[in-house]
């Protein structure tokens, strides 16, 4: 007899645990499809483990949804929808069926009567079944959505699950121009924010944490038409509504697919807006990858019909942010250049000029000034000879190249052209065409002039090392004298010398690129006390 002591409650048979068990263990999804209805033959039935199959089954079709409870994430939610024109029975058990046709889940419920309409009543009754899982992650709905009925509240959530997987997302207060602390009511880009504020977060050193978020006196939650996966896609835009620089535009995700949220880098590029020029008319844009006009000139300057300088031909119209024009045909009979110094931007140098100034760095004695070239004669026309000794051509840009390439390497008794040698070439001193700069002949030098001192000669030297140094016994016969630096190589020879008198003698008696062991050798009257001994080392 159902009272108010009665249990209700909804578990896995057997078959059922056995099966979400392997689907976990192989991590191959677990496929419920149908619920079955009975009325248990009028008794009171308690679910059983054991059970194949339901006491008296009146009805089975498929699931129209099958979902994790939203409070409790090991709770899956099983659905049925009964039309109207089904009944004429009791509900007292349900059951649920896989793909395979096996029960593998069984419940009770309060006894529940579904009229037919015949009978003067008849109404769409929704049947649920609450039931743990160990695991849902593998548990799927298998359904032909064409034989199921949908509740109103499963199209409303569907609908907004589908709004919210738009590209084009509700606008934003505001957005970010620099990284935020996500917290707390900010200002962004001179607009005070308060809490429900949409915000476009784009700036963040951390470009996972970029995305749209809700302002909270706390901390930040991201909205929740873009805190999935599968809400945030590429492209998304995103309408900004406020905002000193970012007012009034639009931003999209340019990041490429796959996208996690919270974890993929997300990077917003502005699609429309403000970029900083103002209103006007201009002779010259730069326009960016999406039309945007990012720069403009508008050069008041009038170009000049003749003459030279900034106001007149190709000089002019790059001042306004042209091309150059190509230059037009000579006319009149050229000079040549009058200073020969070569600072007069308006002669022409002629192959004659090009040469002697080669010449004049080739030649053996002190470097010349620059020769005045002759005056040009006849028509100009370009170099055919590359000895330069034409006075009456041009000099074109590759003669001029060819002239400097053809110059020679300088020696000691021609001047030209010469590298700088490497650091290698310098230390192996074998090449006598290379110059060496201060900083490499200096490379690998090192000197400390006190008493306990040192002088390390430059690589290209060898790097010999010279050590000195000294040390009084004190009142023992043996002992330890550390070099002022290691030998990076070896000891070549360590001498040891007392100072003047007679009485004990210095030998070594372990040498080591640290330092030398020492010891006192009596001489004459027995180790003595406050021996002044001084140490040349020679080494590399």
């Amino acid at each position: 007899m159902i009272n108010e002591t009665s249990q209700f409650f909804a578990i896995l048979t057997n078959v059922g645990a056995a099966k979400q068990a392997n689907a976990d263990a192989l991590g191959i999804p677990w496929k419920i499809s149908e619920m079955g209805v009975g009325d248990a033959n009028g008794t009171d039935p308690i679910p059983s483990p054991s059970q194949t199959a339901l006491i008296n089954e009146k009805r089975r079709r498929p699931l129209n949804q099958l979902f994790i409870d939203p409070a409790n994430p090991a709770v899956l939610i099983a659905e049925q929808v009964i039309p109207e024109d089904v009944g004429g029975f009791w509900i007292r058990e349900i059951g649920l069926y896989d793909a395979d046709g096996d029960l593998v889940a069984v419940a009770n419920c309060a006894p529940s009567y579904k009229p037919l309409l015949p009978q003067g009543s008849g109404r769409t009754q929704v049947v649920r079944v609450n039931f743990i899982v160990g695991s849902t992650g593998n548990v799927t709905l298998k359904v032909d959505p064409s034989v199921v009925l949908a509740t109103r509240e499963f199209v409303d959530k569907r609908v907004v699950e589908e709004l919210l997987k738009f590209d084009i997302k509700h606008s934003v207060r505001a957005a970010t121009t620099a990284p935020i602390a996500l917290s707390g009511l900010l200002s962004v880009d001179g607009i005070q924010l308060v809490a429900g504020d949409r915000v476009l977060v784009k700036n963040q050193t951390s470009a996972a944490q970029n995305g749209i978020y809700v302002v909270a006196t706390g901390i930040w939650a991201r909205a929740t038409d873009a805190d999935a996966s599968i809400k945030v896609t590429p492209g998304m835009l995103i309408p900004v509504e406020d905002g000193t620089v970012n007012g009034d535009s639009v931003w999209h995700l340019v990041t490429s697919p796959p996208i996690a949220v919270a974890t993929t880098a997300l990077v917003f590029e502005m699609l429309a807006g403000r970029t900083g020029v103002a209103v006007g008319t201009y002779r010259s844009v730069t326009v960016d990858k999406y039309g945007r006009v990012t720069a403009g000139v508008n050069n008041t300057t009038t170009i000049a019909e003749g003459g030279t300088g900034a106001n007149s031909g190709p000089e002019a119209l790059a001042n306004l942010g042209g091309a150059p024009l190509a230059s037009p045909a000579l006319t009149g009979t050229p000079t040549a250049p009058t200073p020969a110094a070569g600072t007069n931007t308006t002669q022409i140098a002629t192959t004659a000029f090009v040469a002697a100034v080669k010449a004049s760095l080739d030649s053996t004695s002190a470097l010349k000034a620059p020769l005045a070239s002759p005056a040009l004669t006849g028509t100009p026309t370009a170099p055919t000879a590359a000895a330069g000794t034409n006075t009456t051509q041009l000099a074109t840009t590759g003669f001029v190249q060819a002239a400097i390439t053809a110059m020679s390497t300088a020696s000691e008794v021609v001047k030209g052209l010469m590298r700088i040698g490497t650091q290698t070439e310098v230390d192996a001193g074998a090449l006598d065409t290379v110059a060496v700069t201060p900083k490499k002949m200096r490379w690998g030098f090192a000197a400390n002039f006190s008493p306990n001192g040192y002088v390390v000669f430059p690589t290209w030297l060898g790097g010999f090392v010279v050590q000195w140094g000294a040390f009084n016994n004190g009142s023992t016969s043996a002992g330890t004298f550390p070099f002022p630096i290691e030998f990076p190589t070896g000891v070549f020879s360590v001498s040891l010398t007392r100072a003047g008198g007679t009485g004990d003698l210095a030998e070594v008696t372990t040498l080591a690129k640290t330092g030398v062991t020492w010891r006192l050798v009596d001489a004459v009257n027995g180790v003595t006390t406050n021996n002044l001994v001084y140490v040349l080392a020679v080494g590399y």
